[in-house]
């Protein structure tokens, strides 16, 4: 178990190596690609991990490739399921060779803006978070490097490797890849995204729930700018615990009455 720590480390320091070769992208350049609601913050790119479209599109052929599971039956997109929002629709997600998770899939919806990564919020990069579902017993089951060494006769993937990252397909490659398609996948076009343009009116409850939201000492839900955040981790969890529900508020009050209008109606 010890070694098996000290291997998954190794990866860590691994994927999150300078490459010193990497190009700065402009701006313009980045969103030709990703389309990033005008209210919404300009997403960041690691400056060792610049996005480019061939990063992206090597990123996307390798989230939905189930090689990268030790019996080649899971891929990224097995777990995170673009028809649910890049989430699951069970309530344990499986793995391979049929174990059962003890979680499900969070959504990848914006978690470009995510500060730190799985439930726990112990991994600090969407880079090094590549690595968990790889290494998990129940998810894929199997190791960054060997998964390199599987796909290493892959000529496509050589290709593409070497015309994003100026490299042979390997750990690094692969982290960077993924973690830059998963960046690009942005959810911006709900009645609250467009409540924020002026496309569309809250109704009486959806307005107070917004207020109920988003008021200091109330706030139940991660917000940046506005944007909505799901709860992803125990870190987020643990603030919402600390936070005093105030119970002689105009909104409580508000919301006591809109709730006895709609039960008497």
């Amino acid at each position: 178990m010890r070694y098996k720590f000290l291997f998954f480390i190794l990866m860590m320091v691994w994927v999150s190596c300078a490459d010193e070769d990497n190009p700065p992208v402009s701006p313009s350049e980045t969103l030709q690609n990703i389309i990033v609601p005008a209210h919404f913050p300009e997403i960041t790119f690691p400056e060792q991990n610049n996005f480019s479209p061939d990063r992206w599109s090597l990123g996307k052929k390798l989230f939905y490739d189930k090689r990268l599971s030790v019996d080649s039956t899971i891929s990224c997109a097995s777990c995170h399921k673009p028809s649910y929002a890049f989430t699951d629709n069970t309530s344990m997600t499986s793995g391979v060779f049929g174990r059962q998770g003890v979680t499900n899939s969070p959504s990848l919806a914006n978690v470009a803006y995510h500060p730190y990564y799985t439930r726990e919020g112990g991994v600090p990069t969407l880079e090094m978070q590549v690595l968990v579902p790889v290494s998990e017993h129940n998810e894929f089951g199997f190791n960054i490097v060997e998964i390199a060494e599987r796909l290493k006769n892959d000529t496509r993937y050589q290709e593409m490797s070497l015309k994003a990252y100026g490299r042979p397909l390997d750990p690094f490659v692969i982290t960077r890849s993924i973690s830059t398609f998963e960046r690009s996948i942005i959810s911006g076009d709900s009645k609250y995204d467009k409540y924020l343009k002026g496309a569309a009116t809250l109704s009486a409850e959806e307005s107070l729930g917004k207020e109920l939201f988003l008021v200091k000492k109330q706030t139940v839900v991660p917000v940046i700018r506005g944007i909505i955040l799901p709860i992803m981790n125990l870190k987020t969890m643990a603030f919402m615990k600390s936070m005093p529900i105030r119970e002689d508020t105009d909104l409580h009050k508000r919301s006591q009455t809109l709730l006895s209008s709609k039960l008497l109606a």
